[in-house]
């Protein structure tokens, strides 16, 4: 089992809808990764993308 972060895993799993994705690009090779999710009424965004310095990734979740 791998230790990664998976935020859109575990919202899926907990109920939520994937209502829409995006993708942009920073610029280089860097890529920003936006999912909406909706369960019910609510609404959230999870915003995924790879930190600018260092490595791993940087992960926004905002409700809607």
């Amino acid at each position: 089992m791998s230790d990664k972060p998976k935020p859109i895993t575990d919202l899926v799993r907990q109920g939520w809808e994937i209502s829409g994705y995006s993708v942009c690009d920073l610029g280089g090779s860097a890529y920003c990764h936006s999912v909406m999710l909706t369960r019910g009424e609510l609404h959230k965004v999870v915003v995924i993308r790879k930190k600018i310095i260092g490595g791993g990734i940087v992960i926004e979740e905002l409700d809607v």
